[in-house]
């Protein structure tokens, strides 16, 4: 069993959405229940919440304890929430031009006029 190639370097939303369903049925056999893969999506983030936290913020890690890699954490966030986006009929490809127009009308001037945002 081979999935089908896709050129990295151009995968778009779409290809993606179709990469991990070809994967789900011919590897995993069938998805989860949503509620599954919603907890499968708290548990990730939280994970990746741990890198971050111990990474950037004022966390350390624990003697003994070795940094994880951060893209792949970022990667299983978007894995799971891309089953979660086929599961339920979403187009990722739509739903982030919505929310990019969505954002761009309300906040066009909100950051620009932050002053917390100033350097």
């Amino acid at each position: 069993m081979t999935l089908p190639e896709f050129d990295a370097s151009a995968l778009t939303l779409a290809d993606a959405q179709r990469k991990v369903d070809d994967w789900i049925n011919e590897v995993g056999v069938r998805y989860f229940s949503e509620l599954t893969n919603l907890a499968q999506l708290v548990e990730e983030v939280g994970e990746l919440s741990r890198i971050v936290s111990r990474t950037y913020g004022e966390q350390s890690f624990k003697p003994g304890e070795s940094p994880s890699d951060l893209s792949g954490e970022l990667a299983d966030v978007l894995f799971v929430l891309i089953c979660l986006a086929n599961q339920t009929g979403v187009d990722l490809t739509e739903a982030l031009n919505r929310t990019l127009e969505k954002k761009t009308a309300r906040d066009r001037d909100r950051h620009q006029n932050n002053p917390k945002l100033q350097s």
